[in-house]
């Protein structure tokens, strides 16, 4: 898998193509900055995102989501955990078998 370009050069790239002069296709600024034209299509896609000029999940939004989810299930393990725990010593206190009291 080839290694993600840096925000700032995608930033910058995204900003080119905004800004382009008119008859300057998205394609020649792809070539210009050595990135595929349906690179720089899904760069300026997800900028309207993070912008708010299109609906969907900013890359904020993601990144606290994917954080929730990992703390959710760091939290339903830390719960299975003492369920296990609570289980094993109400069965330990349970008086009959090995106790030696009369």
């Amino acid at each position: 898998m080839p290694k993600p370009y840096p925000s700032e050069f995608r930033d910058d790239v995204v900003r080119v193509a905004r800004n382009r002069e008119p008859g300057v296709t998205i394609e020649q600024i792809a070539k210009d900055f050595g990135v595929h034209p349906m690179t720089l299509q899904k760069w300026l896609r997800r900028a309207d995102i993070d912008a708010g000029a299109k609906p969907g999940t900013t890359r904020t939004e993601a990144a606290e989501i994917r954080e929730l989810r990992k703390r959710n299930r760091l939290l339903e393990q830390e719960n299975e955990v003492l369920r296990r725990a609570a289980a094993y010593l109400s069965q330990a206190n349970l008086p009959g078998k090995g106790s030696t009291r009369s």
